[in-house]
């Protein structure tokens, strides 16, 4: 999967180096497949879960939420947001305009 942007990881985790080792297991491991579906998304990160048109993956021990938007006809993982779990739950992250 081609994933856009990693920036957006590297702006995290330098606001919160304990997340860095859990994104950048998560860019490689994204980087280095091709899924087909959800359920090839769910055999790479099993606590994956579809909200709306997102993904969203529980990172670092369930401290971080990575939400993105993955395109399988393109191969293409669009990352959206990476929130602590504090700030996921706030639901902010729905008022994105790609969500519906």
């Amino acid at each position: 999967m081609h994933v856009i942007t990693r920036s957006a990881l590297t702006e995290f985790w330098q606001i919160h180096p304990n997340a860095e080792a859990a994104l950048r297991t998560w860019y490689k491991l994204t980087a280095q497949v091709r899924w087909r579906n959800f359920v090839d998304v769910r055999q790479t990160f099993p606590s994956a879960d579809l909200v709306g048109k997102f993904t969203v993956f529980n990172v670092g021990g369930n401290n971080y939420r990575l939400i993105a938007l993955v395109d399988f006809n393109y191969q293409k993982v669009f990352i959206r947001h990476v929130l602590t779990h504090a700030e996921y739950d706030k639901e902010a992250w729905k008022n994105d305009p790609w969500y519906r």
